[in-house]
């Protein structure tokens, strides 16, 4: 489907809707005639987020990777609003460093986070995206198309739940709803500013070839979110490039493997010991939630 469809009165849901990629997101819908519900850890800072929308707006607390919380709250928005036509699935956290030195618990929550919320998220509002014909946009990553040393979590939950998206475009589509994928790269979020706090992980991105050594401004990538989901599109890329990434992406491991033992070599014992928790205020956040239950 290449028209835009107009946002005007439609229901979005977005998840991890307190900051960053999810907050402004919710911003740009809602000017654009969209009614909100935000979904995410924060409670306070949802409810910020929706005072100071343009248009209605409602928040609820939640952890994406619970169930039984997730089906309340689909349940709980179609009540309120009447319905729901969109379902941005963006929750997402982030931890790096080696892997053998890695946090256990952090390395499984970005797991349980970013691939496992995604699909929580899907099995609570898939059946009301059903009842309206609407769209399921999944939040992905360049680290979905190409893997990278440093990042094995993040890498594997956003590879993960690229997949996850695929499949269930071709169970869903027939019985009207719509699936997508979005893809980002290096953006201005509290996420990649927190990665960049320790000096190997910055060094080790800014090493990377041009153009996926920069960091892109928030703004320009919402907006082509937003163009996304009034297309609702199978692929919305965050910045231009992207979308060439996918011509080439069976190379990638290869090249990046050989690359990377180089890089990983020149580091040495800057390596040593390294254990990086969830990154940013969001990775703050989630840990904080976890240990008040």
């Amino acid at each position: 489907m290449s028209g835009r469809r107009t946002l005007e009165g439609q229901v979005v849901v977005v998840t991890g809707a307190a900051r960053g990629v999810g907050e402004l997101l919710a911003r740009k819908l809602s000017a654009r005639g969209a009614k909100l519900a935000l979904v995410g850890l924060e409670p306070d800072e949802l409810k910020k987020v929706a005072a100071s929308l343009h248009g209605e707006a409602a928040h609820w607390h939640a952890d994406v990777t619970d169930h039984e919380a997730l089906a309340r709250v689909a349940q709980e928005v179609k009540a309120h609003f009447g319905k729901v036509d969109v379902v941005v699935a963006n929750a997402g956290v982030a931890t790096g460093g080696p892997f053998v030195d890695s946090d256990p618990v952090a390395w499984r929550r970005v797991i349980e986070v970013n691939l496992i919320g995604g699909a929580v998220t899907g099995r609570a509002f898939l059946p009301v995206l059903m009842e309206s014909r609407g769209y399921f946009l999944q939040v992905a990553s360049l680290a979905a198309i190409t893997p990278a040393p440093m990042m094995t979590a993040y890498c594997a939950s956003k590879s993960g739940v690229e997949a996850f998206a695929h499949s269930l475009r071709g169970e869903v589509g027939h019985k009207g709803a719509r699936v997508g994928v979005g893809y980002l790269s290096w953006t201005d979020t509290d996420m990649v500013r927190g990665a960049d706090q320790d000096d190997v992980m910055r060094e080790l991105r800014q090493r990377l070839p041009w153009p996926s050594n920069k960091t892109y401004p928030l703004g320009p990538a919402v907006d082509r979110l937003v163009a996304g989901i009034e297309r609702r599109s199978a692929h919305v890329y965050g910045q231009w490039w992207l979308r060439g990434m996918q011509s080439i992406r069976g190379y990638l491991p290869s090249i990046i493997g050989t690359v990377g033992q180089r890089e990983m070599k020149r580091f040495g014992d800057r390596l040593d010991g390294m254990r990086i928790g969830l990154v940013g205020a969001g990775g703050a956040a989630d840990e904080s939630a976890r240990t008040q239950r």
